[in-house]
């Protein structure tokens, strides 16, 4: 993910000719500077996910549907708890349970140089280095209590991942010597030892995403470069505790394999076909698994692991490079290609992606231009829940909080922090686990031939696997 604009939120006023009239009407509760909320006639749901058309923000800054309303809880040059101003450029994010029904929010920066508004730590990794995490404690009334650095000295921090056991990791989007790792913050203990330690076994490449299996306790990785491979890591210590990752471990990188059999029928070719995983070197894994044959996908970037399943997608890829999702079944080692974009209107470089607590996959745009929150639920709907009405400007770190009441989020460029909240659906284990085996929507699935369809029933395969393998050059049919 890259930034496009060092406008920061007081200029995007200025520039948008919104008037300090249309500011001071902060004051009836239509629109406030300091605490932006804004909100729609109230509203239901025509569905479990889609919430009807969008509602023009009066703000023109995020459109949501009817019933919903959201605050501007961060904003880049404004103060942290210290004084010291809030970083810009936010990106990745998570949300973990705080003290008195609060959460708390880790948000990257994907910085580097020197911008106008850098972290600066007090432990950083490389104290020359812009980029790191801020922590929020957001309290249940949907303001924050506390703002401040929770790591420092790195670059790019672009996106990352949860872990099960209440920490961040944070992915450096970068190649430059010393740095492309990833780090473990505990938004608990901000700048200890921990988050300014690499974890090199992880893999010195250009980060994007992480996700982990709790079962396993496996780590499955991003790259956005070009080409991208994927990556899981094999943690030596699976205790799922705070600096567990650090102990070492296997970094691997997913390959296909054909493997021949002894029989053969007009569709059946005598071969089978299936993902392995390839050991890479940690110091140089993109060489290694390009030297292995390992998948070469276009650009990775979002990645979500939800009910036995790893979700993750390549942002340009296809023949009009809209973008692809993909999700990865562990349990059957089952590679299934699950959305691929057309066209624009429908799906344009998915970027950051997440499962709601009601079960739908929520993909973020970085397409450039207006960027949105599209919705895909189990039963085959698609709609979009939000568009960013600041131009070229990326929607960034979707995040629930772990009651499912709100839904954060930012803008990269202003860098805005949104906490969104209306009539969501309640939270649903089962229909989260729906969704990791539901079809796509039917408009949006990968087209496959009759011929492949077919190849792939006698092999007991999907056609969104067969379309997985044939995309990446396996002559499957």
């Amino acid at each position: 993910m890259t930034g496009n604009s060092n406008m920061n939120r007081r200029d995007f006023f200025k520039v948008s000719g919104m008037s300090t009239a249309a500011i001071a009407l902060g004051t009836s509760g239509i629109l406030s500077f300091g605490s932006k909320s804004v909100s729609a006639a109230p509203g239901k749901p025509k569905s479990l996910g889609g919430y009807g058309p969008l509602v023009k923000d009066p703000g023109g800054i995020l459109d949501l549907p009817q019933g919903f309303q959201y605050r501007i809880i961060s904003e880049e040059g404004g103060k942290l708890s210290d004084g010291r101003p809030i970083p810009e450029n936010f990106d990745g994010m998570a949300a973990f349970n705080g003290p008195h029904n609060s959460t708390i929010l880790v948000r990257n920066h994907e910085l580097s140089g020197n911008p106008k508004y850098p972290v600066i730590g007090k432990n950083p990794y490389h104290k020359d280095n812009t980029g790191g995490t801020t922590s929020l404690v957001v309290g249940a009334n949907r303001k924050v209590s506390k703002e401040y650095v929770s790591s420092a000295g790195t670059i790019r921090n672009c996106a990352g991942g949860a872990t099960p056991w209440g920490t961040w990791l944070t992915c450096e989007e970068t190649l430059e010597e010393g740095h492309g790792y990833v780090f473990e913050v505990d938004p608990q203990e901000p700048e200890n030892k921990m988050s300014k330690t690499p974890i090199r076994e992880m893999g010195a490449f250009s980060h994007e995403a992480t996700a982990i299996d709790p079962a396993t306790g496996i780590v499955y990785l991003t790259e956005d470069g070009g080409p991208s491979y994927l990556y899981r890591f094999l943690p030596n210590d699976r205790s799922q505790k705070a600096g567990s990752l650090q102990k070492g471990g296997t970094l691997q990188a997913a390959a296909m394999e054909e493997m021949s059999s002894d029989s053969a029928s007009d569709f059946y070719t005598g071969h089978a076909f299936g993902i392995v995983w390839k050991d890479v070197d940690p110091e140089k894994p993109t060489y290694d698994a390009g030297q292995k044959g390992c998948i070469a996908f276009s650009r990775l970037e979002g990645a979500y692991f939800e009910g036995g399943v790893f979700w993750f997608d390549d942002t340009s890829a296809g023949d009009k490079n809209l973008g692809r999702v993909y999700r990865y079944i562990p349990a059957t080692n089952t590679l299934e290609l699950f959305y691929e974009s057309t066209a624009a209107n429908d799906l344009e470089m998915p970027d950051n992606i997440c499962i709601t607590p009601w079960g739908d996959l929520w993909i973020s745009e970085d397409g450039g231009g207006v960027d949105r929150i599209i919705g895909i639920t189990p039963e085959g709907e698609s709609y979009i829940f939000a568009e960013n009405k600041i131009n070229n400007s990326e929607l960034a770190g979707p995040t629930f909080s772990t009651r499912g009441d709100t839904f954060f989020v930012n803008i990269q460029n202003p860098g805005l922090t949104f906490a969104i909240w209306g009539p969501f659906a309640r939270k649903s284990a089962g229909r989260r686990r729906q969704m990791g085996h539901a079809a796509p929507p039917s408009q949006y699935a990968p087209k496959v031939s009759d011929k492949l369809s077919a190849f792939a029933e006698v092999q007991g395969m999907t056609d969104l696997e067969a379309a997985a393998f044939s995309r990446h050059g396996m002559p499957i049919a």
